[in-house]
């Protein structure tokens, strides 16, 4: 009889990360078809779907796009001209700027996100098998886990550490 070692299921990995890259084609796909580039139209929806206790500001927008600042004020800029953004002074700070969206921006992205709930509703049902398959594998032993973090890149460390802030 061959002990069973605790090990990630690696082929539950590999099949959530490729739904998730044929899902982010599809929306890349799908925003170039509607007439914006893919990082545009994921500003549209994080200025949208930003969580009510963050102000839309550069920095929050860049965090929520994993971007640096300058790049977020380029897409920024990119939307503004096209009528999909504005900015706006802070009432609390006249030195902050908050970007909204104006009406043909969210006219724009809720087509667009129509358009992503379809998929998703195709899609979904083989991330939620993935993902019950691989959250019902977490029963991996801690101290595993814990004993491994210290044979990880430093990078992946660094990660780890950077994401569990909230």
């Amino acid at each position: 009889m061959t002990k069973k070692t605790n090990s990630p299921d690696f082929k539950a990995m590999a099949e959530l990360r490729y739904q998730i890259r044929r899902f982010l084609r599809f929306s890349e796909n799908a925003a170039r078809e509607a007439g914006v580039e893919p990082q545009q139209h994921q500003l549209l929806l994080a200025v949208r779907g930003l969580p009510d206790d963050l102000k839309p500001t550069i920095g929050a927008l860049a965090e929520r796009m994993q971007l640096q600042h300058h790049s977020t004020v380029e897409l920024v800029d990119r939307l503004v001209e096209r009528g999909f953004l504005c900015r706006l002074r802070a009432t609390d700070d006249r030195r902050k700027v908050l970007v909204k969206l104006t009406h043909d921006g969210e006219q724009f992205l809720k087509k667009l996100s129509l358009h992503h709930l379809q998929e998703l509703q195709s899609t979904g049902p083989k991330f939620v098998k993935i993902l019950e398959r691989l959250i019902g594998n977490a029963g991996l032993a801690v101290a595993e886990t814990d004993k491994s973090r210290t044979s990880l890149p430093p990078a992946a460390n660094k990660l780890r550490k950077e994401t569990r802030h909230g």
